[in-house]
């Protein structure tokens, strides 16, 4: 079992920047591979970014792609979601997620722990 507590989100105007946290409880493993997926209210959960937690490789949605940047700290076991550059379209509630296995997967289904979520709104 993991589990994973957000926290970080709040209000920022647009061009601004926001950091998340996601800390995991219990054993982390090489092969696991944490995520950040976004949901706005009658929408799908999106694919925002990954990592892999052994080589820390990443890959991001072309939405965010060099405006968000993904890392982790093994001795914390925790991920970070530094946000650039936000828009007012980047308003959600963002949500860490971890599987117990490397996936390249975008989609919500491969990933079956989840984090209460956290509100990003991003004024204009």
């Amino acid at each position: 079992q993991v589990q994973l507590v957000e926290s970080g989100g709040g209000l920022v105007q647009a061009g601004g920047s926001l950091s998340l946290s996601c800390a995991a409880s219990g054993r982390t493993f090489s092969t696991d591979t944490m995520a950040w997926f976004r949901q706005v209210p009658g929408k799908e959960r999106d694919f925002v970014t990954h990592i892999f937690w052994g080589d820390g490789s990443t890959d991001y949605a072309d939405s965010v792609k060099g405006r968000f940047t993904m890392s982790r700290d093994n001795a914390k076991n925790t991920v970070y979601l530094h946000m650039n550059f936000l828009k007012p379209e980047d308003t959600a509630v963002y949500y860490c997620a971890a599987a117990r296995a490397l996936t390249y997967s975008r989609n919500y289904a491969s990933y079956p722990y989840w984090g209460q979520g956290t509100q990003v709104t991003v004024s204009s």
